[in-house]
């Protein structure tokens, strides 16, 4: 359980550390924008300046003035667009505007409509109290500059979320791995003294050893046969027939109350009779209702109720198993079902996983909890569908 509070620390670190990193990136690159942007400001007041020093000429031809650094002026704008518009808002000149919009009908009339919108117009007073406006707006590459923090931060986000699904999809194809190889290794080794024991119990039923005994030996072996077969069908691909659900869930309710103590309590809230069938593997099925079970039993902690209900609907059904115990944090809901993750002294924390594997792979359900409040108990629910 701690190395999941790590983790769950650290996932929350690298969140804030790239969250601050996009937000620096964002306030580093407005500042520079903003700072372009009153650059540009600077060029057109002074491009206007031009226009009216030049208006300001009375004679052109006149060797003596030089009209160089005017006209230099003028022509160094080469990015930022710009329109000079007479008092009457009539268009008299204009610069760096893209040639397909002012083929367009009212191509002109649209860019002068957006600038009057977008910033401020520089006013020019030429001769006899005539006014000129200039108008202008950012430069292509000044527009870029701005989105380009937010495109960086798409394909960023876009990276390292295909990163993550590349690294969780890697990591479960290895978990499956080490899943399959871990199942067929214990059936393999429980495989021996399984048939060892069959053959000794086969002894036995030939001896003079009371049938009480016998008996309770050929239950426990049986028991150790059904674990067996239960470890070699997770390391392959079960085979789903057609089952009835309430046989299988009662039969291992029947099965746990033997050997729970009497201060527990497992109530069956279905109709015990009523045969719902829906396509099971048998014993794995059984294998996650009890672990479901022993999982409610752990959290009542020696004293409380567990009950079962079964809810049949269209086209799913639903399993809910409930305990009055301890509770879980809502913050541990997905954290329950992962590898190793376990609030008790003792236990490998697998049971859980592996229900959840059986349910969502095998048999193409959910398993989830449904409800659950700290102090007052969980609900573990299985969702399964009619037809796989």
């Amino acid at each position: 359980m701690r190395a999941h509070i790590l983790k769950q620390r650290w996932k929350l670190i690298l969140l804030f550390v790239a969250i601050a990193i996009g937000f620096a990136s964002l306030f580093i690159t407005n500042s520079l924008v903003k700072e372009l942007s009153q650059e540009e400001r600077k060029k057109i007041e002074l491009w206007a300046q031009a226009i009216k020093e030049l208006s300001l000429v009375t004679n052109l031809s006149d060797t003596t003035q030089s009209f160089d650094i005017i006209i230099e002026i003028l022509h160094n704008n080469t990015t930022v667009p710009v329109i000079l518009t007479d008092g009457d808002g009539n268009i008299v000149s204009h610069a760096n505007i893209s040639p397909r919009r002012i083929k367009k009908a009212g191509g002109m009339e649209k860019v002068l409509s957006r600038m009057q919108r977008t910033l401020e117009p520089i006013k020019v007073d030429l001769l006899d109290g005539v006014k000129n406006y200039v108008y202008y707006e950012d430069s292509t590459t000044l527009v870029r500059l701005t989105y380009y923090p937010y495109i960086q931060l798409i394909v960023i986000v876009f990276f390292i979320l295909v990163s993550y699904y590349a690294f969780n999809y890697s990591r479960r194809a290895e978990q499956n791995s080490v899943w399959v190889g871990m199942a067929k290794e214990t059936a393999h080794q429980l495989g021996t003294p399984t048939s060892s024991l069959l053959a000794w119990l086969e002894i036995l039923k030939e001896s003079n050893l009371k049938p009480s005994l016998v008996e309770n030996f050929e239950k426990d072996v049986g028991r150790l046969e059904k674990i067996v077969d239960r470890f070699s069908k997770i390391g392959s691909s079960p085979v789903l027939s057609e089952t009835s659900l309430t046989q299988i869930i009662s039969g291992t309710i029947d099965y746990l109350r033997n050997r729970l103590s009497n201060k527990i309590e497992i109530e069956k809230k279905y109709d015990d009779g009523e045969s719902i069938l829906l396509p099971l593997n048998e014993t794995l099925f059984e294998w996650v209702i009890e672990n479901l079970i022993k999982n409610a039993v752990d959290a009542v902690n020696g004293t409380g109720k567990v009950s079962v209900s079964i809810s049949d609907s269209t086209q799913v059904v639903f399993i809910d198993i409930s305990d009055n115990g301890k509770g879980i944090q809502r913050s541990y809901f997905k954290s329950v079902f992962q590898p190793g993750f376990t609030t008790k002294t003792r236990g490998w924390g697998l049971g859980l996983s592996l229900s959840k594997r059986i349910i969502e792979e095998n048999h193409g359900g959910k398993l989830f909890i449904n409800h659950s409040e700290l102090d007052k108990g969980t609900t573990f629910r299985i969702v399964l569908k009619k037809r796989f």
